[in-house]
């Protein structure tokens, strides 16, 4: 009996549901010098400004990281509604590719109780993919939201999302993980995080015209 209750409590961590008190928002790397030169940029700046709105709504931490400033500028300041919200966001500095530098990772630690990372930025197949693992390996449930990650080729896009996957991370798109943040209509934000999906609906989603065009 008491195997199959581990067993069974084992089954329900795996499925991967978010809740607001347990979940924080990895920003990675959207920065200005890489803008012009990411596969879908401008869909990958609206998806993080989505999210961060999101995040803000419903009270979810976010962190940002920055590759080597000097060089590749700072973070895009389109990925915040609010110029204010880019200023109060904790930004870290790094040469590790992944997010999940020392000092990161003892920031993430002081947030209290944090075991789910919903994921974007870039690059998919480099920064964004190396964080993805670190933090699975650490028994964190991953959740990559596919329409705010890219790289400078598709193919490394593609490939760096199966390989998350396939290590365990969870596929997830930013509206997906909005609604399974809020959980149903009762939620206080629910009308907040509504029209924030209505008004990011409007906007064009080029992965989504590729899949249209398939």
């Amino acid at each position: 009996m008491a195997a199959a209750t581990t067993a069974a409590s084992a089954a329900k961590r795996a499925v991967g549901k978010l809740a607001p008190q347990t979940s924080a928002f990895l920003l990675c790397d959207i920065q200005e010098r890489f803008r012009p030169l990411i596969h879908h940029s401008n869909t990958v700046v609206q998806t993080a400004r989505f999210m961060t709105s999101v995040a803000k709504a419903l009270g979810v931490p976010i962190v940002a990281t920055q590759q080597y400033t000097k060089v590749f500028g700072p973070t895009v300041a389109d990925c915040f509604a609010d110029p204010a919200d880019l200023d109060s966001t904790p930004i870290f500095e790094k040469k590790l590719f992944s997010m999940m530098t020392p000092e990161v990772s003892e920031h993430v630690g002081g947030l209290g109780g944090r075991t789910s990372f919903v994921l974007f930025g870039i690059k998919a197949h480099v920064c964004v993919q190396q964080t993805a693992l670190d933090l699975l390996e650490q028994g964190h449930g991953v959740h990559v939201v596919v329409d705010g990650v890219s790289s400078q080729q598709p193919i490394d896009r593609e490939v760096a999302l199966q390989r998350m996957a396939q290590a365990g991370a969870y596929m997830t798109t930013a509206q997906s993980s909005a609604f399974m943040l809020l959980r149903g209509a009762e939620h206080p934000n629910f009308k907040a995080v509504s029209k924030l999906v209505v008004e990011h609906m409007k906007l064009p989603n080029e992965f989504n015209d590729v899949l249209k065009k398939g």
